[in-house]
């Protein structure tokens, strides 16, 4: 009898939410129907980067005739060369100014954002909640809500049609400084800092020396998301951007897309520069997520 009684007490049945036992069968049709949806959820988002692949592979005639999600012919060598030698290579000027958006843009916009971000949470002054809270408005205000007024703004300044014109609103970004404040109130603890002045550290030095070590996982986190919208944004340079050679990618592309009914090549050109296009946030997430995976396992031990 003692022996039934410990071999039951050593499996207990974990209870479900009704009240009823729930047994190993039930956790395997859970674990199956979380993996088959994951699964679906996959495909789902990797379907049109396979499209895009396959396409790209094609020549122009392949790309209208054949069947779009599998290969017909391999011309993507020759569709690169095409792309990066179409109207002078005006292509890779575009390329490069996407570059220079969204890497710069994003390096200044996650420094500034970890600043506002520390600030608000370290330090107390008047109006510090209200700031927040406009802040916060920022970040539920839509882009297309904000392209009509900062090219007013611009336009007044006579700075419309200029690298400025699209690089500086991108360095705004409330979203990362309501993520900075929340990663600093929680990592960066005030007896650390108390610790820095006293020992003779001004504010400027405890941020560059120990805060933003500290609260670098948070940085890298910015700093995609940053970069990813970047070098997606389509609207702002549409708005702001007359001179071809300071297009970005996205508008370039688009551009190309709107002339297809003249010239078909451009069709394919158009499919093999976006798979290029997309090459430049794959590499920038590969680089960067041990770093962000190191500071979320750093922060989920933390005691």
């Amino acid at each position: 009898m003692s022996i039934l009684t410990d071999t039951a007490g050593a499996h207990p049945a974990r209870p479900a939410a009704d009240g009823r036992a729930r047994g190993p069968r039930d956790n395997r049709a859970a674990v199956v129907m979380a993996t088959v949806f994951l699964v679906l959820a996959a495909v789902y988002m990797l379907l049109p980067v396979f499209w895009l692949l396959v396409s790209a592979t094609k020549s122009q005639g392949d790309l209208v005739d054949s069947f779009g999600f599998w290969f017909s012919g391999f011309h993507l060598g020759e569709n690169l060369k095409a792309l990066f030698t179409r109207e002078d290579g005006v292509y890779l000027h575009w390329l490069l100014n996407s570059l220079l958006y969204a890497g710069l843009g994003a390096a200044v916009g996650t420094l500034l954002s970890s600043m506002a971000g520390y600030a608000l949470a370290k330090y107390t002054f008047r109006g510090r909640e209200l700031v927040f809270s406009v802040i916060l408005g920022g970040v539920l205000l839509p882009a297309t809500a904000l392209a009509l007024p900062l090219f007013l703004m611009f336009a007044k300044l006579d700075a419309t049609n200029t690298f400025w014109s699209v690089f500086l609103p991108s360095i705004v970004s409330p979203f990362g400084v309501y993520l900075s404040r929340i990663f600093a109130a929680s990592s960066v603890p005030d007896e650390v800092i108390e610790a820095a002045r006293i020992d003779g550290a001004g504010e400027m030095r405890t941020f560059f020396t120990i805060a933003l070590r500290l609260m670098s996982p948070a940085m890298v986190t910015i700093f995609l998301f940053q970069f990813v919208v970047i070098w997606n944004n389509f609207l702002l340079p549409l708005v702001m951007l007359q001179d071809e050679r300071l297009y970005p990618v996205t508008l370039g592309l688009f551009t190309w897309q709107s002339q297809v009914s003249r010239d078909p090549q451009l069709q394919i050109l158009t499919v093999t520069g976006s798979l290029v296009s997309v090459v430049p946030i794959v590499i920038a997430f590969l680089a960067l997520q041990r770093y962000w995976r190191a500071g979320l396992s750093a922060g989920a031990v933390k005691s």
